[in-house]
């Protein structure tokens, strides 16, 4: 029994003196594999109508995407940034690279890749051509209604196939972000000197529209073209 009994004593001694040093190496051997560098530039811009340079509206939600490829790694794996409601976008958090970067699934014509050096802060903006722009936008509270008057101008032979009035809480109302809506097919090519006008009944959707609260209101258009985005006006905050 004393020979167990010792045994035992010697055993956890041992193991006393091994298990730091088992953590003290698993510890460095952890630092040393996430020892990389950081991310150590950024990326911006904005997409800009070619021909009144303004910029182009966007959805958040379900809206246009960059897709961007970093040079120099087998994998060749795309990576994504979302597009803000007013055109423009940010990356904080990229290496300085060649990268090839391509506007995908947007509200304007499709672009050809292009490869970007990127660097410390690095402004790339993108002149594109809209599918469809909104003109003269007027949005206000006539009475009960939310009524919106505009004319659409269409860059393309494909048909405009609806235009709507979206209402929503926050800025970034758009129709895949709306809490009341009032929209028109058109499916058709549309007279660029033509007024439109939606209107949005308010005690119609008293439940979501409260009096005495702000919204934000809306326009927009779609393209009957592939994986098209809504073409917007700028947002209007309006008190009932």
């Amino acid at each position: 029994m004393d020979w167990f009994k010792t045994h035992n004593i010697n055993t956890m001694k041992k193991l006393t003196t091994y298990i730091p040093a088992l953590l003290l190496m698993l510890a460095a051997g952890a630092c040393s594999v996430d020892n990389y560098p950081a991310p150590n530039a950024q990326l911006y811009g904005t997409f800009l109508d070619a021909e009144t340079n303004e910029p182009v509206e966007q959805d958040i939600i379900r809206g246009s995407t960059i897709e961007f490829i970093e040079h120099g790694y087998a994998s060749q794996t795309k990576q994504t940034m979302i597009i803000k409601n007013d055109g423009s976008y940010r990356n904080n958090l990229i290496f300085s690279n060649t990268y090839t970067i391509t506007p995908v699934r947007g509200n304007f014509v499709p672009m050809t890749p292009q490869e970007v050096t990127v660097k410390g802060d690095t402004q790339l903006d993108f002149k594109v051509q809209p599918y469809i722009r909104i003109k003269e936008a007027n949005i206000s509270k006539v009475g009960t209604k939310i009524i919106a008057k505009f004319k659409l101008q269409q860059t393309v032979l494909n048909n405009v196939r609806k235009i709507g009035l979206y209402a929503h809480p926050e800025p970034s109302v758009g129709e895949p972000m709306r809490v009341a809506l009032v929209e028109q097919e058109i499916n058709g090519a549309i007279d660029p000197n033509k007024v439109y006008q939606l209107e949005l009944d308010l005690p119609s959707n008293s439940n979501v529209l409260k009096t005495g609260n702000q919204y934000f209101f809306r326009v927009g258009g779609i393209i009957d073209a592939p994986e098209s985005k809504f073409n917007y006006a700028k947002a209007v905050r309006i008190a009932l």
